[in-house]
This record gives structure tokens, sequence and C-alpha cells, in this order.
């Protein structure tokens, strides 16, 4: 079939690639706009964008999908498919009905479970075993679509956000394809979601990612791993964030510091929760690099009574 295929950001390349070596034809690509990035502040292209220019097909930068003239464009490539993965722009019906075969979008959760912007994230927030990826074909509401297929992904014990989603982008990348296939020649049939077991999962802010240390040790773990590596999980120390890149539940029995409060000994630093402490083992000061949580313990000095807040 004729591709072209919409997305962003780096856990959409996976994809991009499979399909690029599939027997699929990519005609184009859409992405978002050049942004600003780095230092100097320059305009570069999304990692979407790069690879398109690489692979030599047309590549669409639409201020949003809803952009005059937009749907045109599309149209102009005849595509038979537009595969989607994390592309960041809602896409509305006459641009949805450009393609014969529709858009099919790879979202990274088991639907109906976890609709949004931030699937990945709320699964390991609110304590999932198991995860997995979707392709279902899009329609104009949120993630509601009819499903082409599934997998399934066992969330680990120490996962980020980042290790889970850098999984799930790759054997993703195969269902999306395996999906194409089907519609290609008509062996997939589309099944409605559920009404049952529908979650959201709206973006995860940056007042979010801030750690309560009145909540038990389990949901602090959680939120910090589910905010790792954005927006980043943090706290404050003497009125200065302080991100915490890492933290250990395992402590010795005896450690019993109040919520929020900090015990620093020459090799560990632990912080007291609503149950039982935690052990910072990465944090990165503000403006600072990344370093173990008891060198940079020994560098502010922290005092005997002293808080995260």
């Amino acid at each position: 079939m004729r591709v072209v295929f919409a997305g962003t950001p780096e856990v959409a390349l996976p994809s991009l690639r499979a399909i690029a070596a599939s027997e699929h034809e990519i005609v184009g690509v859409v992405t978002r706009p050049d942004a600003p990035a780095g230092r100097g502040r320059s305009l570069k292209a999304s990692p979407v964008g790069l690879l398109g220019e690489e692979l030599g097909v047309p590549v669409l930068k639409p201020r949003s999908a809803k952009q005059p003239g937009f749907a045109d464009e599309l149209a102009a490539l005849a595509p038979d498919v537009c595969p989607v993965v994390a592309y960041g722009s809602l896409v509305p019906r006459p641009v949805l009905d450009v393609p014969h075969h529709g858009w099919v979008n790879l979202h990274f959760s088991l639907l109906p479970a976890w609709r949004g912007a931030a699937p990945v994230q709320h699964a390991i927030l609110h304590g999932d075993e198991v995860t997995g990826a979707t392709a279902f074909l899009l329609e104009e509401g949120m993630d509601t679509g009819p499903v082409l297929g599934t997998m399934t992904e066992t969330i680990r014990r120490s996962d980020t956000s980042g290790d889970l989603l850098g999984r799930l982008a790759e054997a993703g990348a195969g269902l999306l394809v395996a999906a194409l296939d089907g519609l290609a020649d008509g062996s997939i049939t589309p099944v409605p979601q559920p009404a049952e077991g529908v979650s959201l999962a709206p973006k995860i802010t940056v007042e979010d990612a801030q750690i309560r240390w009145q909540e038990p040790a389990f949901a602090i773990d959680r939120r910090q791993r589910a905010c790792t590596p954005a927006p980043g999980a943090w706290t404050t120390f003497r009125d200065t964030r302080l991100k915490v890149l890492k933290l250990d539940q395992d402590v010795p029995g005896d450690i019993r510091p109040a919520a929020g409060a900090l015990l620093a000994t020459k090799r560990a630093v632990y912080v007291g929760t609503g149950t039982t402490p935690v052990r910072l083992d990465t944090v990165q000061p503000h403006g600072k690099k990344a370093m173990a949580a008891a060198d940079w313990a020994r560098g502010v000095r922290v005092a005997e009574g002293e808080n995260l807040s």
C-alpha cells in the first residue's frame, strides 16, 4: 500500500523504520513544524521529519492537521493508509477521510485502558503490572476507534516510563506493520472497543511530578519512575528544586525519619515517607549535572533535622 506516516518524536522512529523495510511504499511523512532546540534555540526538525528527509520522501509540516489546505496536500500524495505514532495533533474528519483504509494509530496501552497523551506514565503511576500497545483505526474521539491488534508487555519493577516506552516502541512497530498487512490483504476485521474498562491518561504536568513525601513509599517510587525522564520527578531543598532521578525502597529497618526528613550518612541519603523511608540514589540540583545523592549531601552539608518539601 501507499503509506503516509504521521509522527513526531523519537518514539515513532522504530515504526517508521519498520514500515520502510516492509513491502509497503512510504510516499510521504507528516510531522510537527520545526521547533526551537538547544542553547541557541535555533529551529530544528523533529526526529520523524529528519528520518523522512533521509528516506527521500515529501515531509509535510502543517501547524496542525486542521490547517487549511493540508487535506489537499495529503490527498495529492494519494495514500492508501496513514499510520500514526505520537504525531501530536488531533486529526479532523476531512483529513481522516483522505486515505481509503483510514489512519491507523499505534497507542501505547491496552485500549480502552489509558486513553490519552500519557498512557505509559499512568500505567506505572497506578501500579499496573501489565500494559501493551494497540493498533486501531482513528476516529474523531480520543483513542476510541476499533481495534486491529494488540500486544502485551510486563511492567518491570525498576521500569521508568522511558524504559517501558522504549520497549513498547520497538515491539509495537511490528504490530503496526502487521495491522497494515492485514488491511492490505483483508485478513483483519476491526473490533469495537468494549464500553467497560475505560480509563484516561492526561498529560503529566510538572506539578504532577512533585514528590509528596507524606505518600506511602510505594506511591513515591511509582511517581518517580512514571515521571522519568520527563517531566522529571522533583522536590525542594532549601527552597531550591532538586530532581530525583533514582531512588530505592530497600532500606535498613532501623532507619525511621519522619516524612520528608533527611538522614545523611557517609554513604547514603535516606528520606522519610508516609510509611517506610526511601534511599535517594541519584539526584540533580538545579543548574547542575546528575550526581550520587551521597555526594550531593556532602556538598551541601545536610544538617540534622533538614527536610525535603
